[in-house]
């Protein structure tokens, strides 16, 4: 896990062709705005979570993010353990995303 600024985050997404960006916020957190392109996988639901991160193609570069970097943390944590080597982690969270969000 790469720990990244919201500057370094957003431009390293922005050029990879396999990025994919995962939210790992609850659904509630998520309708109130999420970063365009964004799935959801609710980390506090860990049922759900394992059963969508043991879909996840490992060969994809995995860009997380929660509401203050915490979570995304663990999730990145657990996708490493699952054989996803490539993940980073938005440090600060969407709290500290300086680029659009989508409603």
């Amino acid at each position: 896990m790469q720990e990244l600024n919201s500057k370094e985050w957003r431009e390293k997404a922005a050029n990879d062709t396999d990025a994919v960006i995962l939210d790992v916020r609850t659904p509630e957190e998520f309708e109130e705005g999420y970063i365009k392109g964004a799935i959801q996988m609710d980390i506090l639901n860990p049922g759900e979570f394992m059963q969508k991160a043991q879909e996840l193609d490992a060969s994809k570069n995995y860009y997380v993010y929660c509401r203050a970097g915490g979570r995304s943390a663990q999730a990145c944590a657990v996708l490493k353990s699952l054989g996803i080597n490539e993940t980073y982690n938005l440090m600060g969270g969407i709290t500290d995303w300086d680029g659009p969000v989508e409603k």
